[in-house]
């Protein structure tokens, strides 16, 4: 048995921070501050530690941790990173540090409690990216749920209770379906651990119906279309960092979800129903684009806008079967795969930023009515650039991250199908429109509202926190090679293990 490493540093210590910034109380809120923006930091250190360490080239589990957990269920302490899990390690303690920084000023109420609930959410979602055991994976997977649910239902809007029961609901139910094909595995294979799961054979039936329960708990987080309608509701309640947390990290679960059990797990229902995944996916793209281009509330255009790009994630992860049978290579299958995990990163930058961007003007004017606003370019000119950089990246422009990922899910469906690349596409057209009709409409433009021209402009701190996150925008953008290298060897591996059928007898 390996004992503590590195993992468990970037696991527990946001948890230890958490605990130590709430143990300051609201009467020492500087000092919780501080404590939390400290947490937070050595966190981000000790995640680029795991990435300097890490070697490139293997498919193999690295930093590798496992001790006994629960020796009756055969369930251990297991901990490993691959390179799919380890860009989003990084994406969630990259992201942690701008939410710490963006309330500092702005939150009054309880603020330790609002910095440990952030805290403790990071530390259990990286333990969801890092679990190897399947029992450990589903305690992280739900135990993240109680500080979102904290954070909306206590810092939220005004129908903050509908929007945290209506999204705990939706995603707690899906879980319990999650946990049932887990526990049908676990008797299967007499192991928790998510590798012997994925050599388990299975008839076609029993994958079928694993797959789905996978389907439902794994669709809820990302969100497809039709389980997308908690999405919204929970972005316009929650606080600017809670919505950033949300869709920064958050939905990229169930997109990794997909790629660690359902894919490996079940590649033969996999390929089966590859056609509904595929079709849920064109719809969220085409159509969710569509209902965010009449979006009057800026949180529910970017909410939506979210659900589309997250389309391009389940979009180019299920297009292998069709790349297989329309070449009869996997070759440009690859393009898909990395295409997936590429746009769940760049994703998590730019929708982080755009919210980010939304609190910066709901903290000067109060509403997030699009037609309040007007000309903000002329008394905010540094805060426009920057937004208007970020609605750019978000409608795809080349030399930006919001580019890389969608371009290679549609290099990869013009190799499945004509028909899926012209509907992925189509996304560059719609995705453009919502995003510039947002910039006419509030950052240019003459200043029509008296409080418009009261405004001011960035302050150091909210600089420094969008000037960081448009140069990771761009720095992904112009040069995506070291995060495509890392991921490599595991999106191979990945592959093989989704062409390798597991019915029982099959060579």
């Amino acid at each position: 048995m390996q004992q503590l490493g590195l993992l468990s540093v970037v696991i527990w210590l946001p948890i230890a921070g958490g605990l130590v910034t709430l143990a300051f109380g609201d009467q020492r809120a500087r000092a919780a501050r501080w404590a939390a923006l400290l947490s937070s930091l050595l966190t981000l250190a000790a995640c680029v530690s795991l990435y300097a360490g890490f070697a490139n080239g293997t498919a193999n589990f690295q930093f590798i941790e496992r001790l006994a957990w629960i020796p009756a269920l055969r369930s251990q302490y297991y901990l490993g990173i691959d390179g799919i899990s380890l860009p989003l390690i990084l994406l969630t303690a990259f992201m942690t540090v701008p939410v710490i920084i963006a309330g500092w000023s702005e939150i009054d109420k309880r603020p330790a409690q609002y910095y440990a609930a952030f805290l403790i959410m990071e530390g259990l979602m990286i333990g969801v990216f890092c679990a190897l055991d399947s029992l450990l994976f589903y305690f992280f997977w739900e135990a993240m749920l109680i500080p979102m649910f904290v954070i909306i239902g206590v810092w939220g809007g005004p129908r903050r209770v509908y929007a945290t029961l209506k999204f705990f609901l939706y995603t707690f139910l899906g879980s319990v379906l999650m946990l049932v094909a887990l526990i049908y595995l676990y008797l299967k294979a007499g192991d928790y651990s998510i590798a012997a799961m994925q050599q388990l054979p299975l008839t076609l039936a029993e994958q079928r119906w694993i797959f789905i329960a996978f389907l439902l708990a794994f669709a809820v987080k990302v969100p497809m279309w039709p389980v997308h309608t908690w999405l919204p509701d929970a972005h316009v309640e929650a606080p600017t960092g809670g919505s950033v947390i949300l869709a920064a990290i958050m939905l990229k679960m169930g997109g990794y979800g997909l790629l660690r059990f359902s894919l490996p797990i079940t590649p033969d229902a996999s390929h089966e129903l590859d056609w509904l995944i595929v079709t849920l996916s064109l719809i969220a793209i085409v159509y969710i684009a569509f209902v965010a281009l009449v979006q009057q509330d800026m949180k529910k255009l970017v909410a939506y806008s979210s659900i589309a790009h997250m389309g391009f994630v389940t979009l180019g992860a299920f297009l292998v079967f069709y790349i297989m049978a329309a070449t009869g290579s996997a070759q440009g299958a690859v393009n898909g795969l990395d295409g997936a995990v590429v746009q769940m990163i760049s994703h998590g930058l730019i929708s982080g930023a755009l919210f980010l961007c939304i609190g910066v003007m709901y903290d000067r004017l109060h509403t997030r009515d699009i037609s309040a606003y007007g000309g903000v370019i002329n008394v905010m000119p540094k805060f426009g650039a920057l937004m208007v950089l970020f609605a750019l990246a978000n409608s795809g422009l080349p030399g930006t991250s919001g580019f890389v990922g969608e371009f290679l899910v549609i290099l990869a469906s013009f190799k499945a199908s004509f028909w899926f690349a012209l509907l992925a596409a189509s996304i560059l057209v719609v995705g453009a429109a919502y995003n510039l009709w947002l910039v006419k409409r509030v950052i240019f433009g003459e200043v029509a509202n008296p409080q418009v021209a009261k405004m001011q402009d960035l302050n150091p701190r909210e600089f420094l926190v969008l000037g960081v996150l448009a140069l990771a925008v761009l720095l992904l953008g112009v040069w995506p090679a070291p995060m495509l290298n890392m991921m490599e060897a595991s999106v191979q591996h990945l592959l093989q293990q989704m062409l390798t059928s597991k019915l029982p007898g099959a060579a």
